[in-house]
């Protein structure tokens, strides 16, 4: 095998090649679906050491794209072409997201140790989705001077990335200068999204935090969930709070005005003094003022929908921005449109990019790993809990070949060199 080292160094190495339990040869390549368990050993995947996979990756993600990747790698001496870097980055990425599901699995199971970070502190939680164009394969085409089926026809379509950021507050409400947060998200469901966020404040210890603040717009699929992750985590009620994000309470106020038809003069005034009763947490006031406005209206109207979405969310308590002010709890989701911003649009979102959804995901969670210094303990306890899953059942039936390669003095194939008639099976990997 052919292996790169971040330097540029080109290494060829010998090893030994562990092939599936059953394999038919039928759509596989040389390798097969197999593992180099001596490479695998090392953290060494698709003839790229951890360093180089580790710098392919980070800059796959950070750069606008893989071509400007295979740019840097050039100039600092690594000459691969874009499908190599292509192929390294995805790898990497892959091995994040298994390391996710499996801690996941163990949550469900209750295997996941708690932790500590977030003991003792004032902690915001912010979620909200994206968007993005995912590619999805309609069918193939036949080549029509060939007659095989080669180019793949495909469907782009729109899909909200959910994202959640942890992070710890300052008395003022506000990030805290000088921590980072955690990033996350993913392409699934919302259910899935939740089960998520509830498993990361489980292993930071978020039932051991001071306060919990969840702050959200008004999307229904998020507040229809949210008082789920309190109760699953374990937290105490009376440590937490619920936010709704002060722009989008008032945005909904200028839509009801909207709605009432107003010329731009009155409708700013108006505007103005509800926002000010608003910020003041005096929320009845505004919904009686706009009940009052809009008696004319018809029922079916969008008037009383703004009307009853502001009501609604009173009624839960996610409207008293005055004391929330007064206690340090944040009244705006600045810290998720952010991350949303940063994570989602600067490398996800553009004029012609697409993407297949485990490749979206895979990307996301590696720009939220380097974006927020943590790319390093995100790679190794990627390895780490790689390494400790990986086992390897070999299965001789030639006892020769095996005692020879017991021998610390064996070098080469014994001789005569006896045939093998079973192949090293992989039980997991």
């Amino acid at each position: 095998m052919r292996l790169r080292l971040l330097g540029g160094l080109i290494v060829w190495v010998t090893t030994l090649y562990c092939g599936p339990a059953k394999r038919t040869g039928a759509g596989r390549g040389r390798e097969g679906a197999g593992v180099y368990a001596e490479l695998a050993a090392y953290g060494i995947h698709e003839g790229a050491s951890p360093a180089l996979a580790s710098q392919v990756a980070r800059w796959s993600v950070l750069l606008p794209s893989y071509e400007a990747t295979r740019r840097e790698l050039k100039q600092a001496g690594v000459s691969l072409n874009v499908k190599a870097v292509h192929r390294i980055a995805r790898q990497v990425g892959a091995e994040v997201l298994s390391t996710r599901t499996r801690d996941l699995e163990g949550y469900r199971r209750g295997e996941l140790p708690v932790g500590t970070e977030l003991k003792g502190k004032r902690v915001g939680v912010a979620i909200d989705g994206g968007r993005t164009r995912i590619r999805r394969k309609i069918r193939k085409v036949r080549d029509k001077r060939t007659g095989q089926k080669r180019r793949v026809r495909y469907r782009a379509e729109w899909r909200e990335p959910k994202l959640v950021i942890v992070f710890e507050l300052d008395p003022r409400g506000r990030m805290k200068r000088g921590t980072r947060p955690w990033i996350d998200g993913t392409f699934a469901g919302p259910d899935e999204l939740m089960e998520l966020v509830a498993m990361h404040l489980h292993r930071l210890g978020a039932a051991q935090a001071k306060q919990v603040v969840f702050l959200a717009d008004g999307a229904p699929w998020i507040w229809e969930r949210l008082e789920w992750v309190p109760r699953r985590v374990g937290l105490k009620p009376e440590r937490v709070e619920y936010v709704l994000d002060f722009c989008h309470a008032v945005h909904q106020v200028s839509l009801a005005l909207e709605a009432l038809g107003l010329d731009d003069a009155e409708r700013q005034r108006r505007y103005r003094r509800l926002r000010g009763w608003l910020r003041a947490g005096r929320w009845r006031r505004v919904v009686d003022e706009l009940a009052q406005w809009g008696r004319a209206l018809a029922a079916e109207s969008d008037y009383w929908t703004h009307l009853s979405y502001l009501e609604r969310h009173g009624l839960s308590g996610h409207l008293a921005y005055a004391a929330f002010r007064r206690r340090g709890v944040p009244c705006g989701s600045g810290a998720i449109e952010s991350a949303i911003r940063r994570v989602v649009n600067l490398r996800l979102k553009g004029n012609g990019i697409t993407w297949y959804e485990h490749n979206a995901e895979a990307a996301l969670v590696l720009r939220a790993a380097a974006l927020t210094g943590r790319w390093e303990e995100t790679l190794e306890h990627a390895r780490t809990t790689t390494a400790a899953r990986r086992r390897l059942e070999w299965h001789w039936e030639t006892p020769d070949l095996v005692e020879h390669l017991k021998s610390p003095d064996s070098i080469g194939p014994p001789t005569p060199q006896p045939q093998r008639t079973s192949k090293p099976t992989r039980a997991a990997a």
